[in-house]
């Protein structure tokens, strides 16, 4: 069945025969030029079934007209002529099965082996990176997800540090040197050293929103005689706009006595070859960060303390993390009418687990009135523990957000007041 079913699929259908008297072989219709063949119940066709031995008369064959029959003759005059060409299969229906069997398998071999085919989307856009500029510069992309947007539909200052301090690890990582700890090389980790950040810096141009792809690249110099400064420049992928600029300065610490260490000259010469000779991205910030005090203060925030997801493998609360607790404190209207534009930290000590901090901000004395309503702002901020022992100096600048930005009265749905 299936044979014949495949059979009536390429070979043409051809006219039914007249139905004459001369064409009814044995009482059994028979359309030989068609596909209908009328089976006997010997399985055969009639005109084979009532086919007899030709007769003999003494020992000679007689000829019958059943013996004279000949298969053209029963063909109309425009198939006599029936050749190897005409029996061929029908090419179009072939061609459309091979194509049809062609596209199937190419939709599977896209599903197994997918690539992006539009010009603006990345080959790769979530791989670890990679090392560029003779080895001494570290690169990643990342795209910026809806869980990392804020309410003002851009992504957020916590979004961005994450991205450079993830980063900071994976060069670590990629270039050999990431033992144990959390950033500590193979020998830091022979001496129980760990890297804590002392300042960081950042400049904000532009902050990206959801569905934007940012170009990120860092790189290590020496700062000083102990210290390590890294930098890091991140872009808009699609037009290499400048978003971010940021430095910061590490220090090493012994992560069981918590105090800090001088550089080990073996681990001075495990990470030496990787520094680069060049000036901070960002000019040092040499204004003093002044000291708050509940006199000082303008806005208190009290109660803080850190839960287990915010401390990270050193067991001490991740330097993002104090960024959110700064912005506590910060007044609800600049949060609502500036976006923070630039932020300079200090850190002075780390907090543990069980800690509880209270977060300082103070508002520059020009713009105390109609915060709303003004232009650039400035804040000095402070997070310190409950007993008063400092945990980080900051001060933040912010400026008006652009003017098609996130707008808390007109997003407020009728009626819902």
């Amino acid at each position: 069945m299936v044979a014949t079913g495949a059979a009536s699929s390429f070979f043409p259908v051809t006219a039914s025969l007249p139905d004459s008297g001369g064409n009814k072989l044995g009482g059994g219709q028979a359309n030989i030029g068609g596909l209908k063949s009328k089976p006997a119940s010997s399985g055969g066709l009639q005109v084979k079934a009532n086919a007899q031995a030709p007769p003999k008369i003494n020992g000679t064959k007689v000829s019958t007209s059943v013996d004279n029959f000949k298969y053209e003759d029963l063909l109309p005059s425009s198939q006599s002529s029936r050749t190897f060409i005409n029996q061929l299969p029908d090419w179009s229906m072939l061609l459309a099965a091979i194509t049809t069997i062609f596209l199937a398998a190419e939709k599977q071999w896209m599903m197994l082996d997918w690539k992006p085919r539009r010009s603006d989307m990345l080959i790769d856009p979530f791989g670890i990176g990679k090392i560029v500029q003779d080895g001494l510069v570290f690169s990643e992309n990342f795209s910026i997800r809806s869980y990392e947007i804020g309410a003002d539909r851009t992504a957020s200052i916590d979004t961005i540090m994450n991205h450079l301090q993830e980063t900071a690890l994976n060069h670590v990582k990629i270039v050999g040197l990431l033992g144990d700890g959390f950033g500590s090389t193979p020998e830091m980790c022979k001496k129980n050293l760990i890297w804590v950040v002392a300042r960081m810096q950042v400049v904000v141009d532009r902050y990206p929103t959801w569905g934007d792809v940012v170009h990120v690249e860092t790189w290590v110099s020496a700062s000083g005689k102990n210290g390590m400064r890294r930098d890091w420049l991140l872009r808009d992928y699609n037009t290499g706009e400048v978003l971010t600029r940021a430095s910061s300065v590490w220090v090493m610490m012994n992560k069981h006595t918590r105090k800090l260490s001088k550089i080990p000259e073996e681990v001075r010469e495990e990470i030496g070859s990787f520094f680069v000779e060049s000036a901070p991205i960002l000019e040092e910030d040499d204004k003093k960060l002044t000291k708050l005090d509940d006199s000082t203060a303008d806005y208190i925030r009290s109660g803080l303390s850190p839960r287990w997801s915010d401390l990270d493998v050193n067991q001490h609360v991740n330097n993002v993390k104090y960024i959110g607790w700064i912005l506590e404190s910060a007044p609800q209207a600049i949060l609502e009418s500036h976006e923070l534009c630039g932020m300079t930290m200090d850190y002075r000590r780390e907090c543990g687990k069980d800690s509880v901090l209270q977060s300082l901000t103070a508002v520059s004395d020009a713009n105390v009135g109609n915060l709303a309503q003004s232009g650039h702002i400035e804040c000095k901020h402070l997070l310190r523990l409950e007993d008063g022992a400092e945990i980080v100096r900051a001060r933040t600048k912010w400026r008006p957000k652009p003017v098609n930005k996130f707008d808390f009265a007109n997003q407020v749905p009728a009626g819902s007041t």
